[in-house]
Formats: structure tokens, sequence, C-alpha cells
């Protein structure tokens, strides 16, 4: 059992559901690096989903760099550690070369950072 559960009836659809849980797994070290995956069509029978949605979070996932393919082998957790802490320093690095650029200081760049996580 791959240990994801998704709730039919929330309002966040199922691919969200699925990808949020595998990053959270990743986050917890519960699914480390290198670790196989199941296939697209065992996970949507094991969740009860249809393949096209379980499809599209492992696309996302791998977009975000949380999994990797590796052609017939299968999907595996991206060997680079935590890809999401790994996204994240880069988004907050790229926000701070921005700010810097625009000539704002510290407190208001904070400011709008905590402005779009209240409305976020």
């Amino acid at each position: 059992m791959f240990l994801v559960t998704i709730n039919h009836d929330a309002s966040v659809p199922p691919y969200e559901q699925l990808r949020l849980g595998i990053i959270a797994r990743v986050q917890a070290g519960e699914l480390t690096a290198g670790t196989k995956i199941p296939t697209v069509r065992a996970l949507a029978a094991e969740l009860g989903l249809a393949p096209n949605t379980v499809a599209r979070a492992y696309r996302e996932l791998e977009a975000d760099g949380v999994l990797e393919t590796r052609g017939r082998q299968g999907s595996f957790i991206a060997s680079s550690g935590d890809p999401t802490r790994d996204s994240a320093g880069r988004a907050a690095t790229d926000y701070v070369a921005a700010i810097r650029r625009l000539g704002l200081d510290n407190e208001t760049a904070l400011r709008y950072v905590r402005s779009a996580l209240e409305s976020g």
C-alpha cells in the first residue's frame, strides 16, 4: 500500500491531493531519493482514481523535480535530496534579487511576502 489518502469529497482535486501527499512523504523522509514509486496504473487502481489523474500528478511532480522517470524502469523519487526545499530556496533567492534590483528594503520585502502568504 502506498499510504496516500485521497478524499473524493474534498474541494482539492484528487491529483493535487496525490501530489501534496507524495511531497509530504518526501519531506517526512518516508520516501527517500531513489525510491521507486508505483506505476500510474497500479497506483490508480490502488487509490480508486483514473489513470489520467495519477499521470497528471506524476507529471507535475516531475516538473517540480520531485520525481524522475527512467524510461521502462519506472518513476523514482528524485536523487537531488528534497527538491521542494531546493525549489523554495531558489524562489527565495530570486525574490531577494528582484527586491534588491527594485531598491526596496528588507521590511518592505517582508511586508510583500506576508501579504502574499495571507492572500494565497
